[in-house]
């Protein structure tokens, strides 16, 4: 196969915990032509999506990753899009919305994962409060706006004596804060200071009994289950993000948690959300990460597996599928041709 990862710069890449290098790093392995680009790197050249890529040049693959991407050789190349088999969308958020405008001229010939319509609706935390769940089994009570009056009247009115605030369009636990009803007149503070001069909306949610414990990330495949890990917040955070300080822990899967990913993992196949990331807190969903959600190489090291093969499995099953269909769709039409020459 040929594949191609639009993802952040080669050199920001940590080689001991990155989660794309360990997709790049089996793609290498199994000898598919792996390019890489950045969204900044993505053009339209006569009507045509390119990309100015590096490729990575053949040659022995070292099992141990660090040394891999030590001492990785790339060949810069002009690229068209469409002549990839597989498109890696694994750029950090925020998502580049112009990027996904490039790629939508090759989404017929290309497998692009994750699909850009399921980006473009699921890139922010608005895409987890709108799911179907209306006892709230899965999901906690969320509010989203911008309007101050609104929300300060849900802190007022919950029965809770703690909610969670943080931007919509925030990631990687940043301005997640615990928030005290009875700190109201802090909380009108910090709306203003979020919702600015009424340009961005926050979210408010029930606080979750069990937060303080940490959350769990469980990686989704084509809608199910492969991996799960525990992150533990660091000693007086709300927050379990691993760059936020938090700790990861082996964890199993809960009955309740494996209900959720039954529950959500169709959807999120419809949306053509094949690989994505959810954070769970105590059976609940908090997030569905889509744009290079991470924990691939933490939850390998925890339970001794290497999720990235089943990734790569994932993607080689889906090309195959196209290629037969392709081929079947050729001889059929052959079939048809001779039946006009007789």
């Amino acid at each position: 196969m040929k594949i191609c990862f639009v993802m952040y710069p080669w050199d920001k890449v940590e080689a001991e915990t990155d989660s794309t290098l360990r997709l790049i790093h089996e793609a290498a392995s199994r000898e598919h032509t792996v390019a890489i680009t950045t969204p900044n790197n993505l053009t339209m050249r006569h009507s045509t999506a390119i990309a100015f890529c590096k490729v990575l040049k053949r040659g022995d693959v070292s099992n141990n990753i660090p040394s891999f991407y030590r001492k990785a050789e790339f060949r810069k190349a002009q690229l068209p899009l469409a002549g990839f088999d597989v498109i890696f969308m694994r750029a950090n958020p925020p998502l580049d919305t112009m990027a996904l405008n490039f790629l939508d001229s090759v989404r017929d010939d290309t497998f692009i994962l994750n699909d850009i319509d399921g980006l473009r609706v699921a890139n922010n935390k608005l895409y987890t409060t709108s799911l179907p769940d209306p006892n709230n089994e899965f999901i906690p009570v969320t509010h989203v706006s911008k309007n101050r009056e609104y929300l300060e009247r849900v802190l007022e009115e919950s029965t809770n004596e703690r909610m969670i605030m943080k931007p919509l369009n925030g990631y990687g636990g940043k301005g997640v804060i615990l928030v005290e009803k009875s700190a109201k007149s802090s909380a009108k503070s910090l709306l203003d200071f979020y919702i600015g001069d009424d340009k961005n909306y926050v979210i408010l949610q029930d606080y979750i009994d069990g937060a303080e414990d940490g959350d769990v990330r469980i990686m989704m495949l084509n809608g199910e289950p492969i991996g799960a890990m525990r992150r533990v917040p660091a000693s007086g955070d709300v927050r379990s993000n691993i760059h936020a300080g938090g700790k990861e822990v082996k964890h199993t899967l809960t009955k309740q948690e494996l209900r959720l990913c039954k529950h959500i993992g169709p959807k999120l196949v419809r949306d053509g959300l094949y690989f994505v990331g959810l954070d769970v807190i105590n059976g609940k969903l908090v997030e569905v990460n889509v744009l290079s959600p991470g924990g691939i190489t933490r939850i390998n090291r925890l339970n001794r597996t290497k999720l990235q093969r089943d990734v790569i499995d994932f993607v080689e099953s889906v090309v195959v599928a196209k290629e037969v269909g392709i081929a079947r769709k050729n001889e059929y039409r052959q079939v048809i041709a001779d039946a006009a020459t007789y």
